[in-house]
């Protein structure tokens, strides 16, 4: 699916008003996070549903003073997730590679923007933790849908940190005696994603980006993309079978290496830490880590 933009963001103009927009790049190494920090990123506003082929760039520019996650939450049926999907992250967990990707779900809820505050509820303060990952963002609504005609339902790629809690997700006394995802990692606003989404037809169907994670500015994740057990075409093919996977739906591809659980001994996040992901050719997101 080509949508109407080569790269999408949401953003506050000078105006105070949110709007959709296509930014002005100059250079494909050069991102929109980059671009506002020095002041400079301007945008051509968009109209109409910006996943919908009669979406309209206009000629219209204004500047931009904020960038928020480019969906908002109502645009967004569902957050669909892989784990074990990194092979160093897989071995660095104790793990056997699983035969299929391995799926789990975050609600809309989990959505937030690309730089806010996360809040921390009481019962996940013991063990937080970061995950990096390149996301896939579906543009069109499809079904069984063949690897060879996978990339007529991407739309692009952004930015995510699948922001967990490893008591709930790992420890028998909380989550049983299997790893449990969706309440460990679906709390509000645990799906930070931004700043914002690059076109497949600028990145590719098996896009191999570096990304880097950092505590702090202390770089704990880095790898290429191209490590990832399963990519794209496998990943949407696989969650399609017998399941519509719905426009605006955004699908987080795994974390590789380097999360805090696997540190030894294990340090989790702190309140007020600063996470930031990175991925080549898309941008950053940054969030601080805020216990409610």
């Amino acid at each position: 699916m080509a949508p109407v933009w080569t790269r999408l963001i949401r953003f506050v103009a000078a105006d105070g008003k949110i709007y959709n927009g296509e930014p002005i790049v100059a250079a494909a190494e050069v991102t929109v996070d980059k671009l506002l920090e020095n002041g400079s990123l301007e945008a051509k506003i968009i109209t109409g549903d910006v996943l919908s082929p009669e979406a309209v760039v206009t000629d219209e520019v204004v500047k931009v003073t904020q960038l928020l996650a480019p969906l908002a939450k109502e645009e967004i049926p569902i957050i669909k997730c892989v784990g074990l999907n990194y092979k160093a992250h897989i071995a660095e967990g104790g793990r056997t590679p699983p035969p299929y990707p391995s799926i789990f779900i975050k609600p809309n809820h989990s959505h937030a923007e690309a730089f806010e505050d996360i809040p921390i509820p009481k019962l996940s303060e013991d063990s937080l933790d970061y995950e990096g990952e390149l996301t896939i963002v579906i543009g069109k609504t499809g079904k069984d849908i063949p690897i060879s005609e996978v990339m007529n339902y991407v739309a692009g790629y952004t930015v995510a940190n699948d922001v967990s809690c490893r008591k709930w997700q790992r420890d028998p006394k909380f989550a049983g005696g299997v790893p449990q995802w969706c309440f460990s990692k679906g709390f509000d606003k645990y799906a930070p994603f931004g700043p914002a989404i690059v076109s497949s037809e600028i990145l590719g169907d098996r896009p191999g980006l570096n990304l880097e994670t950092r505590l702090n500015g202390e770089v704990r994740q880095s790898t290429n993309t191209s490590d990832l057990l399963f990519h794209v075409p496998e990943i949407v093919s696989f969650i399609s079978q017998g399941s519509t996977l719905e426009k605006g739906t955004i699908i987080m591809t795994g974390t590789p290496a380097g999360v805090c659980m696997a540190r030894n001994p294990a340090v989790y996040l702190k309140n007020n830490d600063i996470v930031e992901v990175e991925i080549e050719g898309i941008g950053k997101i940054s969030n601080k880590m805020a216990f409610i």
